[in-house]
């Protein structure tokens, strides 16, 4: 059997024979896919098929293929639960990734925050885009070479004078990071089934989980690496239908991409008109406090006061952190470092990078037209209309209270100022918006599930992992049977997604917000214990404990208070960007700690020299109380 950490070596001419079935199999879903969506189509408009049957239908499909691929996958081999055996090319681990990264915050979220805050929304695809340009230079080949199965096994392998402590601490940070992280997503889950299944928000949060589950309880990793690539095949198709369309109908050309200009032009030309702040001005954003006044005072708790700080309007600071912040803690995201443990040679972790940033460009790239072309629409046909003449979409969209109307002169007329839109409806309307079939927007309603279920997948593994792997498993219970580590996982991974929906409840901020303190945990965390413990042979476990302690800390701390209370700012910086100071306190206290004590052991440092070459296999000496790969 093989140690923990090993895998069975696969060819080239197997993994090139294994991508071209995979690619036949997904190409015949991908035909499927569009067959289904006309002929539902045609039974909506020949047939009067009713939405809500409509809507079931996608739910139905989409979750039954999930379920399907998870049992197909089922696996009790621990490096295909952990790593899917290590044989996902390049391609089809570009896409997964993808899919793991576009969350319901991509998805849902990022077009409604660009329709809300204009130039500022721009500060989340910067960052989210230019993470993984630093991941693809500075961690995904190393991680892959090092060949274990999670994070924490890094932190504690690297810093193994002090394994256990290392290795606990890293993994209570990667539960934090994924608990916010997965929390945003299951709020997304909420919305989906509120607005287009009739179901209550909180029961829709649970109904969705249940999807989840299926794949992560059957074949960990395997099983959600191949239900992802189905998943990036479901959202980007319903991501680009509703815009393109749109973007026809408004200019005559079916490529909002590169009509974005044209709509931009016809934004600022009626808000000249309505006397209304510039979309594209920079630097506008003042900080509030409103998440907080609105979530406390969901869940029964004492609300503060609301409050505004106009004081760093028009100064770049908060922009700057933003996208750093982002950028950052996409490299160092848990979820999305292990995927580059899955792929066959740190030669195919970097090319699956490529392939993840061409998969999410695709997205990315679109998402500021979809924003400006739903606000043009928003603002030509919606503002100044008779309120009692408004379309369908609007009166639809008020009944779930994520859109309200308030005729304040009374004049029966609607003026922006009395339209009040959350930011994550964007999306998810602009098919009614566009006038299509509700057919659309079941496709697309059914796209913003597989973004949040490809992304709580990946989420609840990583804490499942953290707990019964690196916690029960290597610290508590080192003989630990494979039947017992198994069923710990998934025992787990239940407990996680009951106390995430739980979470998601109050909705305690926007998905895009409360993904980004996911980012900046990351970034306090993650991004410079890996940094260091990559590329500085000095770092030592002192200081590793110390940096992630004390980054945690520090960026929780602002955080909350920022939250609370805008005016506890320092440039200027919002509770979002709070890992600057996370990731400062982290570099501060990993140099000065590791300076002052003593450094790592030689065969440590002789391990660092050997995985900075990024070709080959590290090989790394089994930890006390390893247990051996395999069969149970």
């Amino acid at each position: 059997m093989a140690q923990e950490g090993s895998y069975v070596r696969v060819t080239r001419k197997e993994i090139s024979v294994f991508q071209s079935r995979l690619a036949r199999y997904y190409g015949a879903f991908l035909v499927g896919l569009i067959l289904f969506t006309l002929f539902t189509m045609l039974l909506e408009l020949y047939a009067g098929l009713p939405n809500r049957v409509i809507g079931w239908l996608f739910i139905l499909l989409t979750l039954g293929i999930y379920a399907f691929i998870g049992i197909l996958n089922f696996t009790r081999r621990l490096d295909e639960y952990y790593v899917a055996g290590r044989r996902v090319p390049a391609v089809f681990n570009g896409m997964a990734t993808g899919a793991d990264w576009m969350s319901a915050a991509s998805f849902i979220s990022m077009a409604g925050t660009l329709w809300l805050l204009g130039y500022d929304g721009l500060a989340y695809i910067m960052g989210w885009t230019g993470g993984y340009v630093l991941l693809a230079l500075l961690f995904a080949p190393y991680i892959r070479k090092f060949g274990q199965f999670t994070i924490p096994d890094f932190v504690a392998a690297r810093f193994g004078e002090r394994e256990k402590l290392a290795r606990l601490v890293a993994a209570i940070c990667a539960i934090i990071v994924s608990f916010t992280y997965v929390t945003a997503q299951v709020t997304g889950v909420g919305i989906i089934m509120s607005r287009f299944f009739g179901l209550d928000y909180r029961v829709g949060v649970f109904v969705g989980l249940a999807g989840v589950l299926l794949c992560s309880f059957l074949g960990g990793m395997k099983s959600i690496t191949w239900t992802q690539v189905a998943q990036y095949i479901i959202l980007i198709v319903a991501y680009l239908i509703p815009v393109t369309v749109l973007s026809a109908r408004l200019t005559g050309i079916p490529f909002p991409q590169l009509m974005y200009g044209e709509a931009l032009n016809q934004i600022v030309q009626i808000e000249r008109q309505l006397n209304l702040s510039s979309y594209v001005e920079p630097f506008k954003t003042a900080l509030s406090n409103a998440s907080a006044v609105r979530s406390l005072s969901e869940i029964g708790l004492p609300a503060p006061e609301p409050m505004v700080n106009r004081d760093w309007v028009g100064t770049p600071w908060e922009f700057l952190a933003l996208t750093f912040c982002l950028m950052a803690g996409t490299a160092g995201l848990p979820h999305i470092l292990i995927r580059y443990y899955t792929v066959p040679s740190p030669k195919d972790a970097r090319l699956s990078v490529g392939w993840s940033l061409f998969f999410i460009y695709l997205l990315y790239f679109t998402a500021p037209a979809y924003a400006a072309f739903s606000r043009w629409e928003v603002l030509r046909s919606v503002v100044g209309q008779q309120i009692a003449t408004l379309p369908a979409w609007v009166n639809n969209w008020v009944q779930t209270g994520l859109l309200t109307i308030n005729d304040a002169n009374g004049d029966g007329i609607l003026q922006f100022s009395e339209l009040q839109i959350v930011g994550d409806i964007v999306v998810l309307a602009t098919p009614e918006i566009a006038g299509l079939p509700f057919t659309i927007a079941a496709l697309v309603a059914a796209g913003g599930l597989a973004a949040a279920l490809s992304t709580a997948d990946g989420l609840l593994l990583v804490i499942s992992t953290a707990l019964s792997h690196d916690i029960y498993a290597k610290i508590i219970n080192p003989n630990a049977s494979y039947g017992r580590r198994f069923l710990m996982s998934r025992v787990m991974i239940l407990i996680a997604a009951v106390l995430a929906g739980l979470a998601a409840i109050p909705r305690l901020a926007l998905i895009v917000q409360m993904v980004a303190w996911a980012f900046s945990l990351a970034a306090s965390t993650f991004f410079p214990v890996l940094l260091l413990g990559i590329f500085w042979k000095r770092a030592n476990a002192n200081g590793a404990i110390a940096g992630m302690i004390g980054g945690l800390l520090t960026c929780i701390a602002y955080m909350a208070a920022n939250y609370v209370n805008p005016n506890i700012t320092i440039l200027g910086l919002s509770h979002l960007s709070a890992g600057i100071f996370g990731m400062a306190v982290n570099f501060a206290l990993q140099v000065i700690v590791s300076l002052a004590t003593a450094p790592s052991p030689k065969h440590i440092q002789d391990m660092v020299e050997q995985l900075r070459i990024p070709v080959g296999e590290l090989k790394v000496a089994p930890q006390p109380g390893a247990v051996a790969g395999g069969e149970d």
